[in-house]
C-alpha cells in the first residue's frame, strides 16, 4: 500500500494486508535509528499527537520486548506489546506488534532507514494477517494518520535532538 493508503497489486503480494508510509527526516541516519532504539527516545515522540507512553519493560535485542501502555488524549489505555525480530543498525529493525505476547492478530512490521545526503528516509512498511485487519487498522483506528503524525513526531524530536546538539 502506498503512502495515501491506496493498493496497487503490482507494488506486492500482500498489497491488500499492507500500509507502508515513508517520511524524509532532517537528521542523520544514526541518530534517527538511535530514536527507534532507546526507551528514553521513544518515550518522548512514539504514537499520534496527544498520545503518550508508559514503558512497563523494553530490551532492545532480537527476541527482546517492549511492553507499553498508549494513554490517548481522551483517556483511555491502550495496551501494546512489541518483539524485535531482526536488528541491523542503523539501516533495518523488524518486529511483531500487538496488544500482548501471543496476540493472533499481532502485525509484521518493518523499518527501514535510508540516507538521502545528510537525511534520512525512514520507511515503515506493516503486514497484517488479513485485510480485514489491516482494514480494520485503517478505518477504525485511524492507523494511516496516526503513522504519519508518529512519523511527524520523530521528525519535530531528532531535530530538537539535533539543534541542542548545535548548541552544546
Amino acid at each position: 500500500m502506498t503512502t495515501d493508503g491506496r493498493a496497487s497489486q503490482a507494488e506486492s503480494a500482500a498489497a491488500d494486508r499492507e500500509i507502508v508510509l515513508s517520511r524524509v527526516i532532517d537528521a542523520p541516519r544514526e541518530l534517527v535509528f538511535e530514536a527507534f532504539t532507546e526507551v528514553r527516545h521513544l518515550s518522548q515522540w512514539w504514537g499520534p499527537k496527544g498520545f503518550t507512553t508508559t514503558t512497563r519493560s523494553f530490551e532492545f535485542r532480537v527476541g527482546g520486548d517492549w511492553d507499553f501502555v498508549m494513554h490517548g488524549p481522551d483517556g483511555t489505555d491502550y495496551r501494546e506489546w512489541i518483539t524485535w525480530t531482526e536488528i541491523v543498525p542503523p539501516e533495518r529493525i523488524a518486529m511483531l506488534h500487538g496488544e500482548f505476547r501471543g496476540d493472533p492478530n499481532a502485525f509484521e512490521s518493518v523499518l527501514t532507514f535510508e540516507s538521502v545526503g545528510e537525511s534520512t528516509r525512514v520507511e515503515m512498511l506493516a503486514v497484517f494477517p488479513t485485510a480485514e485487519l489491516r482494514d480494520e487498522a485503517i478505518e477504525r483506528h485511524g492507523a494511516i494518520e496516526g503513522g504519519r503524525q508518529t512519523l511527524g513526531n520523530l521528525a519535530a524530536y531528532v531535530a530538537e535532538v539535533v539543534s541542542k546538539g548545535a548548541s552544546d
